[in-house]
């Protein structure tokens, strides 16, 4: 069965950290774009951090940059989001995604085209 599993989400307080896995079955997310994505209640869905095919590290939002790094575990066939100083604003369910469409950038499917394969989601609530 080929679908997208992620885990980690939870509560933390401000200033903490967290680290969200996606964890792939029945494909390989070698040679996929994958991508990080949230939602907040009552907004749109927002790109995090992304990974073209052709790429070799990834692009972040603005919001993020600095305290959230994309990792892959190719042996595992898992990507991870570690995510630093987290802040109230972070709150949000967070979705894993790939794909294995054009050799667009990261920042281009983060932002332009979405993914065709997507997790079921984790909640991540950052409050005191």
């Amino acid at each position: 069965q080929v679908q997208l599993v992620e885990s980690g989400g939870g509560l933390v307080q401000p200033g903490g950290s967290l680290r969200l896995s996606c964890a792939a079955s029945g494909f390989t997310l070698d040679d996929r774009a994958i991508g990080w994505f949230r939602q907040a209640p009552g907004k749109e869905r927002e790109g995090v951090s992304c990974i073209g095919r052709s790429e070799n590290s990834a692009y972040y939002a603005e919001s993020v940059k600095g305290r959230f790094t994309f990792a892959r575990d190719s042996a595992n066939n898992t990507v991870y989001l570690q995510m630093n100083s987290l802040k109230p604003e972070d709150t949000a369910v967070y979705y894993c995604a790939a794909d294995y469409g054009p050799r667009y950038s990261g920042r281009y499917y983060c932002n332009y085209r979405s993914l065709e394969l997507w997790g079921q989601g984790t909640l991540v609530t950052v409050s005191s």
